[in-house]
């Protein structure tokens, strides 16, 4: 199966932008916006395995607190745990 790079791109950054919480939207779109075009292949495709994680798993993962499940830990969720939000 053959991915289409832009269109991958644009279902992560409308997943990033609406994902049901208002926090969750700014943190992730803001995210995205800063490293998808910096991604490779295989980074956006982690990028769109963590974005399938509900708001509050990635909430915890985010700032540090227990999560229900272990998230892989890969350049793309190093590159979220790490970033710094700025409202």
């Amino acid at each position: 199966m053959t991915i289409n790079i832009d269109e991958l791109k644009k279902k992560i950054i409308y997943r990033s932008n609406y994902r049901g919480t208002k926090e969750m939207d700014n943190l992730l779109g803001s995210f995205t916006k800063k490293y998808i075009n910096l991604l490779d292949k295989k980074d956006l495709i982690d990028l769109e395995k963590l974005l399938n994680i509900d708001d509050t798993n990635l909430y915890n993962f985010y700032n540090g607190f227990k999560t229900d499940f272990k998230i892989k830990t890969n350049k793309v969720s190093n590159l979220f745990k790490n970033f710094k939000f700025n409202i």
